[in-house]
């Protein structure tokens, strides 16, 4: 019962000052909507890439040099580089080698390199992948039209992704014109069919891709190193086994060479996904700036009211009422003010996520632990810039207080 008696002052006395109560909730936010829409995108981005592995299938191994550096510093220049290695290990050879050995389906390594392209147009920087022919069949791709890489040719042919190609062309239809790469000239056999999801586990934009053979590419670009090797398993029973048996075949032909990764599963997704938890996290602490901020305008508007209302505290204390109860009245107006910031930032968070997801492939991010921390930081910042203004307002001495009238 005096809990509700609490709730009705602090409905009442919210509702004098509506434009200073709407705004005090406004500040408070857009505090907790700019942390539910990193957490949003975050989350959307990095089930995005997950799904992707998953769709792809079980069976996918993955074998990357190992990061020599501290964890942050090796993700961010692993993601934010196409030549994300400075010395990788890995080669044409051992692309070999695990060609040969028992459950692998089929092997496509990954030469990335970046370079200027000539063709009806000029693209003065696009990405370069050296590949084989099973690359197609790991990635599950689709051709809008001509043929993948083959082995068998000795002329130089390349497959182009089709927002390259109408950059290149001005046409999503190559097939058959020349480019010049590095001054050599390479004819366009195939067109990939438009791919939906440019963030990925290859930290390719396949749209914006040009594949060649990673033989032909080494022949013009000497500095070129394999950034990764894509591996399918024949059969998924034995995958385990299969990864060991990489491992061990890598390390004795290397001779006892560590330095790589061979991985499946979630492990594919990693830099990916380390990565953007790493940015969600710097993001949200910026975010809780602006949150601290907005805290700091509902302990500012709760002294204000206090001040305002000295004489109010006096006639409830002259008439019996204990510090618990002042206290509760005025902690309970800023929790009220905090919770309903919450509310309305929950509201705008998810507002402009899904105005996003209009433009970008990425769906907005929904689970029940967003919904948790909105409400939770909300509620903790009512109590901590609420606590001061409600002691201030139940220690006030009752006598001054009868005489104070603002």
């Amino acid at each position: 019962m005096l809990l509700r008696t609490h709730l009705e002052l602090a409905k009442s006395s919210l509702r004098q000052n509506r434009t200073r109560s709407f705004l005090t909730t406004l500040g408070i936010g857009i505090g907790v909507a700019s942390i539910i829409l990193i957490l949003s995108l975050m989350g959307s981005i990095s089930s995005l890439v997950a799904s992707q592995v998953s769709q792809i299938g079980q069976d996918l191994i993955v074998v990357r040099p190992s990061a020599t550096k501290d964890t942050v510093t090796s993700i961010v220049d692993e993601l934010t580089s196409s030549t994300q290695y400075l010395k990788s290990n890995l080669t044409m050879k051992d692309v070999a080698t695990i060609a040969r050995l028992d459950n692998v389906a089929s092997v496509a390594p990954l030469a990335v390199s970046v370079n200027s392209l000539r063709g009806e147009n000029l693209v003065p920087s696009a990405t370069v992948v050296g590949t084989t022919a099973d690359f197609i069949k790991i990635q599950n791709l689709t051709l809008k039209s001509g043929t993948f890489l083959r082995e068998d040719t000795k002329t130089n042919t390349a497959v182009i992704g089709a927002g390259l190609a109408n950059e290149l062309y001005g046409t999503g239809e190559p097939i058959g014109k020349t480019l010049q790469l590095l001054g050599s000239k390479f004819i366009i056999v195939g067109v990939l069919s438009k791919v939906d999801d440019p963030i990925n586990f290859n930290n390719l934009d396949l749209d914006q891709c040009l594949f060649v053979s990673a033989n032909a590419l080494n022949e013009i670009d000497n500095s070129l190193q394999i950034q990764q090797i894509n591996i399918r398993a024949a059969n998924t029973d034995g995958l385990k086994e299969t990864i060991d048996l990489i491992r061990e075949t890598l390390v004795t032909a290397k001779s006892g060479d560590t330095n790589f990764k061979v991985l499946s599963g979630e492990e594919i997704t990693h830099p990916a996904g380390t990565l953007f938890s790493i940015i969600s996290g710097i993001l949200s602490i910026v975010a809780g700036i602006s949150l601290v901020v907005g805290g700091i305008g509902v302990m500012n508007i709760m002294l204000v009211s206090v001040a305002e209302r000295t004489h109010e505290i006096g006639v409830r204390k002259a008439v019996g009422a204990s510090f618990s109860n002042i206290f509760m009245q005025f902690l309970l107006e800023a929790l009220i003010l905090t919770l309903l910031g919450g509310i309305l930032g929950l509201v705008l968070g998810y507002g402009v996520a899904f105005g996003l997801c209009l433009i970008t492939p990425f769906n907005p991010y929904i689970s029940w632990e967003i919904l948790v921390i909105a409400f939770l930081t909300s509620f903790v910042v009512g109590v901590i810039f609420g606590l001061y203004p409600a002691l201030k307002a139940a220690g006030k001495n009752p006598i001054y207080s009868l005489k104070f009238w603002g």
